[in-house]
């Protein structure tokens, strides 16, 4: 795998993804809102990201989708994440940004260990383009029961899911709608991150 230095080159793919995640992230593309949840296609980009600009542009593309995440806690573009930042906001700054963060470093790390492995080299971007939205899920549940699990406002969801526990919350709260994150990012994230990377990484 081609060593990722920060070349102008590098800085330009950089900033096209971050670009990319932007423009996502205040259109209908990036956030889609249905009664009840909100679906997230924002690890497509930083999936790629993470993939063709390794851990370091992952990490950067994946803080970036934080931030976007964060600006719709704190205008209400997400009104489960706006009320979790009336209850708390420095609770809740750690929950947009650090998870997504995370996700994009861990997903830039396992496609790296992974493409410097010949047998599996090819299913490599599959991997990633699927663990991604996976770390999304597992790292945002995992800080959100951490912080406000215990906070009256949690505690009506898990009322009104009929639960007794943290993974049963987690479980029943994801549902449907991590599983279509996962499938959408597994499909198109693998297919452009694995012609990209052919056409940027390979060629440079």
């Amino acid at each position: 795998m081609a060593k990722k230095t920060f070349t102008t080159k590098y800085m330009v793919e950089l900033a096209a993804m971050i670009a990319i995640i932007i423009i996502m992230a205040f259109t209908p593309l990036g956030y889609i809102k249905l009664p009840g949840l909100t679906i997230t296609f924002l690890t497509i980009p930083v999936a790629v990201g993470a993939i063709i600009l390794g851990p370091v542009g992952g990490l950067i593309c994946g803080l970036t989708f934080g931030l976007t995440s964060l600006y719709q806690a704190v205008t209400g573009g997400s009104v489960f994440t706006f009320a979790l930042f009336n209850l708390n906001p420095v609770f809740t700054i750690i929950l947009t940004i650090v998870p997504r963060t995370l996700e994009g470093l861990l997903t830039g790390l396992i496609f790296k260990a992974l493409h410097n492995i010949k047998s599996v080299q090819k299913i490599s971007y599959y991997v990633a383009s699927l663990c991604c939205p996976l770390l999304n899920t597992l790292l945002f549940m995992s800080t959100l029961v951490a912080l406000f699990y215990r906070t009256d406002f949690i505690q009506t969801y898990v009322a009104k899911f009929g639960v007794g526990n943290p993974f049963s919350f987690v479980v029943a709260f994801v549902g449907t709608q991590g599983a279509i994150e996962a499938v959408v990012c597994f499909v198109v994230a693998s297919i452009l991150a694995r012609t990209l990377y052919a056409v940027l990484v390979k060629n440079s």
